[in-house]
Parts: structure tokens; sequence; C-alpha cells
């Protein structure tokens, strides 16, 4: 069995060819800092070129999913050069999850904040954990939603829904983003990795290459403006971060 090594993340292969990548910052709610933005992006691109690697399971450590941009290790990007490095990585670690090769199963536990909702999102069969909650926070800061969801959040709840839940930021529990048909499934906490491993192993069973084709030409014919929404989002991100009123908002935040 492969296993791969990284700094903020787990990987490790289970039976059946079943992957579990695990968000691995507990004492600081698995929030986003710029290495474990690098190493999701790495740990997927590897899961997806690993021959072993049927499905996926992307969960977070501890308390929590992930809880959005670490605000203790922020770095405010000083040039234009540095905030759009900044924002292409947090979307190739999308890029890896929403159009890599294999079938992604999000175990989402406690809070998915911004960037963490978004990965959230980026999962084909996210299941989200009763006591779960998201939503986000980035049109208050002066920023912008990246991870395609400009793409993604209309497809799944409608373009009035999508305008409600990114611009006012509103907190969303687990049962109702079920309802609208954001999270694929909702269980009891103590439930949530076991049902992720069943359904991941569902889909470790069946062919490989039909799998492959069904993910792509699903998304492909689904959102077929996801690249594009991936190049407005970075564009509209780095505007934000080079914005005087952002630095101010995000150091009161």
């Amino acid at each position: 069995m492969t296993d791969f090594t990284y700094q903020t993340v787990l990987s490790s292969l289970g039976e059946g060819g079943v992957r579990t990548i695990t968000l691995n910052r507990p004492q600081s709610l698995n929030a986003m800092n710029r290495q474990l933005i690098d190493d999701v992006a790495r740990a997927f691109q590897e899961a997806n070129g690993d021959p072993a690697t049927r499905a996926i399971i992307l969960t977070g450590a501890g308390k929590a999913f992930c809880a959005g941009d670490d605000r203790r290790e922020h770095v405010h990007p000083e040039t234009e050069e540095e905030a759009r490095d900044l924002v292409q990585a947090i979307q190739r670690a999308t890029h890896a999850i929403t159009l890599g090769a294999k079938p992604v199963v999000g175990a989402i536990n406690g809070w998915a904040v911004g960037g963490g909702f978004e990965w959230a999102i980026n999962c084909d069969f996210p299941i989200w954990a009763k006591s779960a909650q998201g939503f986000f926070p980035e049109v208050s800061l002066n920023l912008f939603v990246t991870g395609a969801v400009t793409s993604l959040l209309p497809a799944l709840v409608g373009l009035n829904k999508a305008r409600e839940m990114l611009f006012f930021g509103d907190r969303y529990g687990a049962d109702e983003l079920q309802k609208i048909g954001l999270a694929w499934k909702t269980v009891e906490d103590e439930a949530l990795m076991e049902t992720a491993r069943q359904t991941a192993r569902r889909l470790a069973d069946l062919p490989t290459r039909s799998v492959r084709a069904m993910k792509r030409v699903l998304n492909t014919a689904a959102m077929p403006d996801m690249h594009r929404a991936l190049h407005l989002e970075t564009d509209a991100t780095v505007a934000g971060f080079m914005d005087p009123e952002t630095t101010r908002l995000l150091s009161d935040f």
C-alpha cells in the first residue's frame, strides 16, 4: 500500500483502493495556511496519479473540517504577483479535487468555512455530519470566493440561493445544506467516517475507466464554465487583496 507524506496532510491507502486524505492541523481547526494549500494540491495530484488508489475520502482531523483562512498565520500579499501566486495555489487544489480522475467522498465534520466550505463543495459525494456547519465570509472581508464555487454553487442550489449564500455569508447547518442540494447526505456524527468508507468502497468497486469518464463528462456537461470561473475568481480575489480596505477588514476580523 502506498502512503504519501506531507507536512499538514495525512494520506493513507486502505483496503480496496480507498485512500483517505486528512487535513491535519487540528490545533488550528485545520485552517488554511500556505503549506496546507500546497499539501492538499500535491496530495490529490499524487492520489489521482496512483494506480492503487481507486477512490478518495477527504476529511479533517479533530473538531473541524477546515475553518477557512488561518488568521494567525495570514501574510497579506504585498504585490499583485504575490497575491496571484497564492490564489493560483488555492485554485490548483480545487482543480486536483474537482477535475482529477478519482471520485472524491467528502466527510465533513465541524466547521467548513470559506476555502474549507469550497473544498467540501468540490467533493463529488459530500457527506456532512449532523453538527457540521458552513458559510462564506469572503464578501464581508472585501474578498472573493475561489474553488470554482461561482460555477458549482449555482449548478447545485440555483442562482438565487447561491446569491444569498455568497453575498450575505449566513451560516448553514448540515440538514439545510442537504435540503438545498449541497450536502449529498447527512449522518449522525459518530457514523460519518464509516458512511464515507462504505461510499468510497462502492465507488472503488466500480470499473475505473467508466468512473473516470463519468466524473469528467458530468462535470464538463453540468458546469461547462468551470475553467472560466476559476480564472475570473482568481482575478477578482487578487483585486480584493490589493484593495487597502481589505487589509483593514482582515486586521479587524
